[in-house]
């Protein structure tokens, strides 16, 4: 009898092991969509369910380079979102403002297809087109809400920053990519470049009320400075947007690295469910 009861016990075990795996939820699975007829133009949809909240994700990349969200997106979709992880044209295919008028014709794609509003988070130049989204015209009525891990809300600044002696490897090297992206150079073109680089700062187009609640955070030691949102803040505030709302991490994380912290993620988890 004593031989027997470890056992019974070792098959209790596996048995009860063996149902939770087959209870464990799977990480909800893509499909790919076109929204136009450039190879990059595409959306991968996941958790797409009637009644959920809607949630646009834009990587980051230095808009010359595509990044792997597909994991962070089957996350917030397991999490009860419709989630649009969404690709754009890069600066190597096409300048500004190809990259914005691609995030403008994902969103009216998603609006066709019905259910609600989405939500939009964007990480570094993701973040850029994030807010850049919400903030072109009336923003709101495209938009729910934005969410922008460290967003080059202003490439002119984020170009005059890699340009100083002081400037880190990374901050030169999106120097190079926001000027690649504006197609001219403030340096060599003067007034024919001023107004493409006036255009590329959200903070050009803030409209106050007429655009969606902002939720901008980058850490202590960010090679994208706080000074990037806290200047969008403030020309929203300004202007009538009273949900909008500036964070700072310890640390130097960048981007979606900030959602490696599972404090942060699931601050940010709660914002979007609150303006859902």
């Amino acid at each position: 009898m004593r031989r027997t009861l470890p056992v019974i016990a070792l098959c209790v075990a596996l048995l009860s092991s063996s149902a939770a795996v087959r209870a464990a939820p799977q990480p909800p699975s893509g499909r790919t969509f076109s929204y136009g007829g450039h190879a990059r133009q595409h959306v991968t949809v996941y958790g797409d369910r009637p009644g959920r909240p809607a949630l646009m994700i834009l990587h980051g990349g230095s808009w010359v380079r595509d990044t792997d969200w597909s994991a962070r997106a089957r996350w917030f979709a397991a999490r009860g979102f419709t989630v649009y992880d969404t690709d754009y044209r890069l600066a190597t295919d096409a300048a500004w403002p190809a990259q914005r008028d691609d995030v403008l014709a994902a969103l009216r794609w998603v609006k066709r297809r019905g259910g609600p509003t989405p939500m939009v988070l964007g990480s570094s130049a993701g973040g850029h087109l994030a807010v850049s989204a919400g903030a072109y015209g009336a923003g709101r009525k495209r938009v729910r809400g934005v969410v922008a891990l460290s967003p080059v809300a202003s490439p002119h600044r984020a170009w005059k920053d890699g340009g100083t002696r002081a400037a880190s490897p990374a901050q030169r090297k999106l120097r190079r990519t926001a000027e690649l992206l504006a197609g001219c150079s403030p340096a060599r073109d003067g007034q024919r470049c001023r107004g493409r680089w006036t255009d590329l700062a959200a903070a050009s187009h803030a409209s106050g009320s007429d655009d969606p609640p902002m939720f901008l955070t980058h850490s202590a030691g960010d090679f994208v400075p706080v000074a990037h949102s806290t200047e969008l803040a403030r020309a929203q505030t300004v202007a009538g947007l009273k949900d909008v709302t500036v964070r700072i991490e310890p640390g130097t994380a960048h981007g979606g690295e900030l959602l490696r912290k599972p404090a942060f993620a699931q601050a940010v988890l709660r914002w979007l469910r609150q303006h859902a």
